[in-house]
């Protein structure tokens, strides 16, 4: 690393300076403390006592290499801030840290393991043109070996055990990239992984550093792409991590009225360089030595706008950060995704930055999963007059590259499960949320689901419990497994679903004013293919005349028999399980009209 690239803010590789690195002979262990009287490192190997590091050239780095210092032992700097004042902390380069309530990092050696992905990596792409189905996953209560009592902690699945099961069930069920919540370390189990104090560290809940170089090496060598959460706008309130690091405000903001979130935690401070490169260092680490394919970036309307709120304007050092950071890790990866969570209205958040935009290669559209998830809440007596809350999306669709998110935010917290926000009884549920899917994986967008939704499952999502496996003893919810399954297989099949999905050709409203029937109808085409998607979101049925007669094959209906619903299958789709590879569709039938079930949506495939 370039220590005046560290200082201007425009440096990827901070971690291969700072941190603790092995040597043939013992570990050199590197801060940067600019404000501190003095650092020591105290661990393991020195019995704790505390060791002084001699300051570079009053560079604000501090470093001392400490022979016999070999890689699992634990270590901590304690650091003399300007008042005299002695803080013990974790190393916020540090690459693994012990098991909260504990704190101290650890020595950790990265060549231990090596990783066999290069084909994957040489073919992968940032997915515009090929399916994008995400499974959001909480890796500690996907499954459990045993939910937390009040007495202990749940039994939680090392990194590298859980791999087999998970990644054979994400290929079952089609989708084609995991999405971990944050893996870096944190204190508290309730925040998920959002309120960070090791950086750089995986969480030691699930095991080493190199299980989840495993873990994602082998996602790879079975075709599946791994994302993970990346928390770059805030970071936990704990003394012993980034706070007040050198006895002053390093990384934070010194003002409170900027410097805590609305979540309790520290703002990162984006007009301090040494903390940019921090950031993207860190961002640049989890691409580069784990193998990620992409990094979701939370909050990130808390870093557009002060404190997330427009009326406070534009933080200009922050955008700037977004920007530098974005651009740089596209030239080290330029097959990886940068994709953003933001709620806001700023412009060409996934324009390049060379044409004044932010740099990310998608935006997760929350107005598209709010007005949906709001319409279903409707009875349907009062859907007419919100009607056109499900075509909305696509007067601004073509403003960004948007993803469409049915996440862990939305399952949470008194909000009620996916399947739970569903309007009506128990049935009425079932056959709501199979017509919300099959709309959301018809709708020009990529595709994201929070692990859970696919069950049904009515219960929240709760962090120390697993998922609620044994509902698929229940016919019902075995139905919505499968036919979620075969809807997310069938995305993956259909060129005219995932491709060419930002170009407006692409996309045709045949119906999109039949605000008392409820009635959608839209076409999708790409790769010389056409979809025709039709909707009925009343509760009565509703016939449909189409203005010129078509040529349709039966794909998919949400009201399909085997997946809980009263309409046949048709005797030319044969099954209404495909195999993953085949895509199963009808005899073609030229038709001038459509009969739609209440609550329900069909796909057809439009024959030439």
């Amino acid at each position: 690393m370039d220590l005046q690239h560290f200082y201007d803010g425009i440096a990827f590789d901070a971690y291969t300076y700072f941190g603790a690195h092995l040597t043939h002979t013992g570990t050199t262990f590197c801060t940067y403390a600019p404000r501190a009287q003095s650092v020591c490192v105290m661990g393991d190997f020195n019995h704790w006592q505390p060791q002084e590091m001699p300051q570079i050239a009053q560079s604000g780095v501090f470093q001392l290499a400490v022979n016999g210092a070999k890689a699992g032992q634990l270590y901590k700097y304690a650091i003399t801030g300007p008042d005299g004042t002695v803080t013990q902390h974790c190393d916020p380069y540090g690459f693994g840290m012990e098991l909260r309530p504990n704190s101290a990092s650890r020595i950790v050696d990265h060549s231990a393991f090596a990783f066999t992905d290069d084909k994957w990596l040489a073919a992968r792409d940032k997915n515009y043109n090929r399916p994008l189905n995400i499974y959001e996953l909480h890796l500690g209560s996907w499954r459990t070996k045993a939910d937390a009592t009040p007495e202990s902690d749940p039994v939680w699945y090392t990194y590298d055990e859980i791999a087999d099961e998970l990644i054979a069930y994400v290929k079952q069920q089609g989708y084609t990239h995991i999405e971990f919540l944050p893996l870096a370390e944190h204190p508290a189990d309730c925040s998920w992984g959002y309120q960070t104090s090791g950086f750089f560290a995986p969480t030691a809940r699930y095991g080493a550093p190199q299980q989840l170089m495993a873990l994602v090496n082998r996602c790879h060598s079975a075709g599946v792409g791994v994302i993970m959460d990346f928390v770059p706008v805030h970071f936990a309130l704990d003394a012993y991590g980034l706070r007040q690091y050198d006895g002053t405000p390093l990384y934070e903001y010194p003002h409170p009225d900027v410097g805590e979130s609305e979540w309790g935690t520290c703002n990162f401070i984006y007009s301090r360089r040494e903390v940019c490169s921090f950031l993207q260092s860190c961002a640049n680490y989890w691409l580069s030595v784990f193998h990620f394919d992409g990094l979701r970036m939370d909050a990130i309307s808390r870093a557009i706008y002060w404190q997330g709120d427009p009326n406070r304007g534009e933080n200009l050092d922050a955008l700037q950060f977004l920007r530098t950071m974005n651009s740089g890790l596209h030239a080290l990866h330029p097959t990886a995704m940068l994709i953003a969570e933001d709620s806001t209205a700023y412009p060409k958040v996934t324009a390049p930055v060379q044409y004044d935009g932010l740099g990310f290669d998608y935006k997760w559209d929350l107005g598209f999963m709010n007005d949906t998830l709001d319409f279903f809440k409707l009875p349907p007596q009062q859907r007419p007059a919100h009607y056109h809350k499900l075509t909305f999306s696509m007067h601004y669709f073509y403003n960004e590259l948007f993803l469409l998110p049915f996440s862990h935010d939305e399952v949470v917290h008194g909000k009620a499960t996916i399947i739970q926000k569903m309007w009506g009884l128990y049935g009425d549920k079932f056959a709501q949320a199979r017509a919300l899917y099959l709309y959301m994986y018809a709708h020009p967008g990529k595709k994201l689901n929070f692990m859970g939704t696919e069950l049904a499952q009515f219960r929240e999502w709760d962090e120390s419990r697993s998922q609620d496996w044994p509902l698929l003893a229940y016919p019902i919810h075995d139905a919505f497994h499968r036919y979620m399954a075969q809807l997310c297989h069938l995305y993956g099949t259909l060129p005219a679903l995932y491709a060419d999905e930002y170009d407006p050709a692409a996309f045709c409203w045949l119906e999109a004013d039949a605000c008392e029937a409820c009635v959608y109808v839209f076409t999708r085409s790409a790769m010389g293919q056409t979809v025709l998607a039709a909707f009925n979101f009343s509760g009565a049925p509703q016939a449909y005349a189409l203005q010129t007669p078509l040529s349709l094959s039966p794909l998919l209906h949400s009201d399909w028999q085997p997946f809980g619903g009263n309409t046949p299958v048709p005797p030319s789709c044969g099954s209404a399980f495909a195999a993953p590879d085949i895509l199963l569709a009808g005899a073609p039938v030229l038709t001038a009209s459509l009969t739609l079930p209440p609550f329900s949506g069909a796909l057809y495939l439009v024959q030439k």
